[in-house]
């Protein structure tokens, strides 16, 4: 099979088991929340510990990478991400689950990026479309699968198992990833230990201060305290990576157009999105009444439209281009989030799915030239840097998702004097989250009318991608 299709595939395994976990847990909420004694809405900390982990230490997995191989870096993570997910099976309280979640999150940081850095640097940019929609098909079946058999688990057996199911496919990612990925290396040169601790301070400390403030999760004084210290050391960062050298995110790349385009507009389209598994979950049950399983079973649409749409996004982009498709499609996708605030107890389930089936397929197109667009201008040797610090960004944007879907309903509980989780809650977290998608419309409007021709297939390839170093591994 060739490499555009091969990687992708293998690298998919990763991608599987950590989309169906997150999907399969955010279905699972409030059963969770009755086993472990708190509410389904605290539980987000278990949501965004595990994104906070992957903001943390994606920064360093392209280092990591470099100096240790990408296959032996890859194989790790996806072993340290099933250990973290037999900790979760184990878990009896929150904080045992949070923190058996960071775990996890240790080595979803390295698996991911690491496997979409090995295809960065193996797959031309001309093919390079082609590659992600091959990497994100089969990761797709994660989050299709994830919602019906999380509540099918939940409502039938014990929630535990949504964590056990990741090891039988996590061991055969390993196996494929050793027998295939290849160990790519480049100069790693003197990990930027500064920088490591700013950048990880500060995204930690800011991300869990916003997480719990007002949650009463921990004391307000520590919860706004964590949050100042956070932004003062991401501050702190920003001084420290002007001066060095070599430093762990260069954040130079923002300098690029269409990176930051990707990047920032990216991010923010994310957050409304990010909050989705947490909101709709909690809504459809919760709000609304039904059973885990049944939930689920709405849900899964959702990836089964973003499913079809990666068949067709090659296609798209090379006829209409990317900056009219990342516009229009930001507006569109945003304005279906928003939409699902209308969703009541009555409407039927018919009519809910439909509309879930396509905001998954315009969602879908979104990330498939979001991803793609990142790298437009990024030259082989910056590959590393700019797969680390988008990785980065997006699962940041993620996590501030979750957050902002949380106090969302919290401002809404408050305005109308109901329970957070009541159905009319719901409209206004949904209004909020939709607009901050569509606010990313803005980034992609300033974009040039020819942003991403080569990678589209609107222009001839320019230029060699240099070729990666490759450590040879002996006859067996």
């Amino acid at each position: 099979m060739r490499p555009e299709r091969l990687l992708p595939l293998i690298v998919a395994c990763a991608l599987f088991i950590e989309n169906m976990d997150s999907t399969a847990i955010s279905t699972a909420l409030p059963a969770m929340a009755i086993d472990l004694s708190t509410s389904p809405v605290a539980l987000k900390l278990a949501l965004t510990t595990y994104l906070i982990a992957l903001a943390v230490f994606i920064p360093v997995s392209g280092w990591i990478a470099d100096r240790f191989g990408a296959r032996t870096t890859f194989i790790v993570a996806i072993a340290v991400f099933l250990l973290g997910s037999i900790g979760c099976a184990a878990s009896g309280s929150l904080p045992t689950l949070v923190a058996a979640r960071f775990v996890q999150g240790m080595g979803g940081a390295l698996m991911v990026p690491v496997g979409r850095l090995v295809i960065l640097r193996t797959v031309p940019k001309s093919e390079l479309v082609v590659a992600l929609s091959w990497l994100t098909i089969p990761a797709l079946v994660g989050p299709m699968l994830g919602p019906p058999l999380g509540g099918f688990i939940v409502t039938y057996f014990d929630w535990r198992w949504i964590f056990l199911i990741n090891i039988p496919m996590g061991l055969v990612g390993i196996a494929l990833a050793q027998r295939h990925i290849p160990q790519l290396r480049d100069e790693a040169g003197p990990l930027d230990w500064t920088g490591f601790a700013l950048s990880g301070v500060g995204l930690a400390l800011t991300l869990f201060g916003f997480s719990t403030i007002g949650r009463h999760l921990v004391p307000l004084p520590i919860a706004l305290s964590c949050l100042a210290i956070g932004l003062v050391a991401l501050v702190a960062y920003v001084f420290h990576a002007r001066r060095h050298p070599r430093p762990l995110l260069d954040l130079s790349l923002f300098r690029l157009e269409t990176f930051r385009a990707g990047v920032v507009g990216g991010s923010l389209f994310r957050i409304g999105v990010g909050a989705t598994p947490f909101l709709l979950p909690l809504m459809l049950q919760l709000g609304f009444g039904l059973t885990p399983l049944q939930s689920g079973l709405l849900t899964f649409i959702s990836a089964a439209g973003a499913m079809f749409m990666k068949t067709l996004a090659a296609t798209i982009l090379r006829r209409y281009g990317f900056r009219r498709i990342l516009l229009t499609n930001a507006l569109v996708a945003s304005a279906l989030l928003g939409g699902y605030g209308l969703f009541t107890a009555q409407t039927p389930h018919l009519l809910i799915s439909a509309v879930l089936l396509v905001a998954g397929c315009f969602r879908s197109l979104q990330f498939t030239s979001l991803n793609a667009i990142a790298y437009a201008e990024v030259e082989s040797a910056q590959m590393g840097q700019a797969s680390s610090l988008a990785g980065m960004m997006q699962q940041l944007s993620l996590s501030m998702g979750v957050a902002v879907g949380g106090y969302a309903l919290q401002l809404a509980a408050f305005a109308t004097g109901r329970a957070e989780t009541a159905a009319e809650n719901f409209q206004f977290a949904f209004f909020v989250v939709g607009l901050c998608s569509a606010a990313s419309a803005w980034m992609m409007w300033h974009l040039p009318a020819d942003a991403g021709n080569e990678m589209s297939g609107k222009a001839k390839p320019g230029g060699e991608i240099a070729e990666p170093k490759v450590e040879q591994r002996p006859a067996t």
